[in-house]
């Protein structure tokens, strides 16, 4: 009988003690709305903003529902129409385009490269279709972003980053969310801080910060904010702004604040778990493993390999035989949508056009969660069966 692994792919590492504590004080005192507090109290969202600003070396920061929220927001607030088209990822999740789809704008699907990073390439050969780049650093993985801001530069671009998947990674050292206008991250339990949902967006531009306080639902509330522009900012957008609440409440914010404090140790931890699945998978037969280049710091809290030309059957086969013995595999190539795993062409809402070479990749993604409730030894136990499965399908194919 192969040695199964026996851990869950969903269970999270619990709230630390010093946010159960804080969530404990606002729900004894019972002021959750981020604008109710005590006279001279600053609430905890307030205090959240301007230690996530100071984390990422941002001006403003405004905590918000979710992820997809911050996505809709800076698109609303960088002048984004109904009708306008956006340029983003082919290869990421389906909140991306749901956002430019909140906003009645058209998502411009760009390819893939096979480090999974958009192709800067296809990138420029479509840069003149759009104002906008919301550019997905789908699951942790970051391009050259020193080429991309050229390229957008040069076309007069403003780009938004979703960096769901890469708050505490950067490139060149420089974090995550902030080469673009606006940097958007998210805190759903799955991502690298957990309230559950939640969500930040983080610039440098005093009116794109302003325009998205006064849309979060601020009312005229907004001077209590720690880390958004000043009043003057606000003195003609408060009239013209309209308010589609999408606060953060201070529950959320205090269970946030003391993960956020401790990201960068987190990080390490979740790089340790990745190596180790990464050198475990390495130089298997038919499995390519995916080189992260110098420049980049990740986040390793998931891991992708490619199964490059394998039929779609042994693909299946693979993935069927590891759940079978504990490891849960997302493919990425499935022809249907499953869970949270689905590619451009499910999006229908979005008209997209064929992309035979993005098809080509993406028929050989294999994605897993890493969990930092796994230990070193439970990684090594998982490389070892998903290589053992590869090499059984890949020998029978051959």
């Amino acid at each position: 009988m192969s040695e199964k692994f026996t851990g869950s792919f969903t269970q999270q590492d619990p709230i630390p003690e010093a946010g159960i504590e804080a969530a404990l004080a606002v729900l004894r005192h019972g002021r959750l709305h981020r604008y109710n507090t005590a006279e001279g109290e600053i609430s905890e969202t307030a205090l959240l903003e301007q230690e996530f600003a100071a984390y990422v070396g941002a001006k403003y920061c405004l905590a918000v529902a979710s992820g997809g929220y911050a996505m809709g927001t800076a698109l609303r607030a960088l002048g984004v129409k109904p009708g306008d088209k956006v340029l983003s990822n082919a290869f990421t999740l389906a909140p991306v385009p749901g956002a430019i789809a909140s906003v009645g704008a058209e998502p411009v699907f760009v390819g893939v490269t096979e480090s999974l990073t958009i192709d800067l390439e296809d990138l420029q050969a479509k840069i003149g279709q759009a104002d906008v780049l919301l550019l997905s650093h789908m699951r942790g993985h970051i391009c050259d972003m020193d080429r991309l801001m050229a390229i957008c530069d040069r076309a007069g671009v403003k780009v938004i980053e979703d960096c769901a998947h890469t708050m505490g990674a950067a490139w060149k050292e420089v974090p995550s969310g902030r080469f673009g206008a606006v940097g958007c991250y998210s805190c759903q339990t799955y991502k690298h801080v957990n309230s559950g949902e939640g969500g930040f967006l983080v610039t440098d531009d005093s009116d794109i910060a302003a325009r998205a306080v006064m849309m979060s639902g601020s009312y005229m509330l907004y001077e209590r904010h720690l880390a958004a522009p000043p009043r003057e900012a606000f003195e003609t957008i408060r009239y013209e702004t309209p308010n589609i609440s999408g606060r953060m409440d201070n529950l959320r914010a205090a269970i946030l604040r003391p993960q956020v404090a401790d990201l960068d140790a987190q990080c390490r931890r979740w790089n340790e778990r990745y190596y180790t699945l990464e050198k475990g998978l390495r130089d298997t037969p038919g499995l390519q493993v995916i080189d992260r280049p110098a420049q980049e710091t990740i986040v390793g809290s998931s891991i992708q390999f490619l199964l490059r030309n394998w039929p779609a059957d042994a693909v299946r086969d693979v993935v069927a035989r590891c759940a079978a013995r504990g490891v849960e595999l997302k493919w990425f190539g499935a022809p249907e949508p499953v869970a949270f795993t689905s590619r451009y062409d499910s999006w229908r809402y979005a008209k997209p056009a064929a992309m035979p070479a993005t098809d080509r990749i993406l028929a050989g993604v294999v994605d897993m969660r890493v969990p930092l409730t796994f230990s070193l030894e439970d990684c090594a136990l998982i490389s070892e069966i998903i290589r053992a499965e590869v090499g059984l399908v890949y020998q029978k194919a051959a």
